[in-house]
C-alpha cells in the first residue's frame, strides 16, 4: 500500500483544497498520471499518482483542505 501524501507547497504553505479527483475509489491508476488537483492561495496545481496499481481509499473530499504531510488517498500497487 503506497500513500499519496500532500508534499512540501513552498514556503509559507502550510495547507491545500482538493478541487478535484480524477479517478475514484476502486478505480485503476496509473504512475504519473494525474490523481488530484489541488488549489493554495497562490497556486493550482496536479499531484500525480506515485505508482499505478488501485485507488482503494480517498480520505479528503473535493473541497476539503488538507495540511502539509497528510495522507490523501492509498493506493494499492500492481504485482
Amino acid at each position: 500500500m503506497i500513500k499519496v501524501v500532500l508534499p512540501e507547497l513552498g514556503e509559507g504553505i502550510d495547507k491545500a483544497t482538493v478541487s478535484y479527483w480524477y479517478y475514484q475509489k476502486t478505480e485503476k491508476v496509473k504512475e504519473k498520471n494525474d490523481l488530484v488537483e489541488l488549489t493554495t492561495d497562490k497556486a493550482t496545481f496536479n499531484l500525480p499518482s506515485p505508482c499505478s496499481g488501485r485507488l482503494i481509499e480517498i480520505f479528503f473530499s473535493e473541497g476539503d483542505t488538507v495540511n502539509i504531510g497528510e495522507t490523501l488517498a492509498v493506493i494499492e500497487e500492481e504485482a
